[in-house]
């Protein structure tokens, strides 16, 4: 697998200080960083609370922090948790550090001195990335308590939205994007890296809407029958639709 992509060394460097990476956080994530708090930052901390709720004190990692909004509505839940911010990038690091977060600058595979500590830990939108999940999920194991929990969320490559746009796919974008899973693939790897699976779900929230987009802005040429649901669809046809798809 890692014959044909960016080395670890390489890929540590893109994501810490390159002109790629500082586009992407000046003109992608800092315009819809209070969007994506309500949207997705939010209902993940809830979610993430009310598994582990009541245990006081407990140490969580957010891995590839980013601008440490999940982290500050993951306090707001319970202001007992000790955070921790787990980011490799330059300019979102001093932003983790300017919120008062304890902050590691360094990739995961770098992170050192905290063996067995973690009481649960997080990796959002960070598998594509990757440029060995088995040797990244090898050091969350050995970062976490035993009977510890990991959260994570990827893109999926059996998702409709990648099955049908395919090559013409944005999620498709080497070297960021270097890793699609499915429900049966990750499921295989973390037990081979000594998970137990407690749930895998797909909520499936933007499916449509991604292939909705492209065929309307883009110019994305797919079967007529499609391009009949992007132009002359209802709003509760596509809702309809994207809650069968999930």
């Amino acid at each position: 697998m890692q014959k044909n992509r960016p080395t670890l060394e390489s890929l540590i460097a893109f994501y810490t200080d390159s002109v790629s990476a500082k586009y992407w956080i000046e003109e992608f994530f800092k315009p819809v960083a209070e969007v994506r708090r309500e949207k997705i930052f939010k209902p993940r901390a809830q979610y993430v609370n009310e598994i582990y709720k009541g245990r006081s004190g407990a140490l969580f990692g957010d891995i590839g922090a980013g601008f440490g909004i999940f982290l500050e509505e993951l306090e707001k839940t319970n202001s007992d948790y000790r955070l921790v911010a787990i980011e490799p990038s330059k300019e979102q690091f001093a932003i983790c550090i300017s919120k008062g977060f304890n902050t590691i600058s360094s990739a995961l595979e770098e992170v050192t001195g905290y063996d067995n500590q973690f009481d649960f830990m997080a990796a959002y939108e960070l598998f594509e990335h990757l440029f060995d999940p088995q040797l990244f999920l090898q050091h969350v194991f050995r970062l976490l308590k035993p009977g510890a929990f990991f959260f994570m969320s990827t893109l999926n490559g059996q998702g409709f939205d990648i099955q049908l746009l395919w090559d013409k796919s944005k999620n498709i974008s080497p070297p960021s994007h270097l890793n699609f899973f499915n429900p049966d693939s990750i499921n295989n790897l973390f037990n081979r890296c000594g998970f137990e699976i407690q749930e895998i779900a797909i909520p499936g929230k933007l499916d449509w809407d991604i292939v909705e987009g492209m065929v309307k802005y883009e110019g994305v040429v797919l079967q007529r029958f499609f391009h009949m649901l992007a132009e002359k669809a209802s709003e509760r046809c596509k809702e309809d639709l994207q809650e069968w798809i999930a």
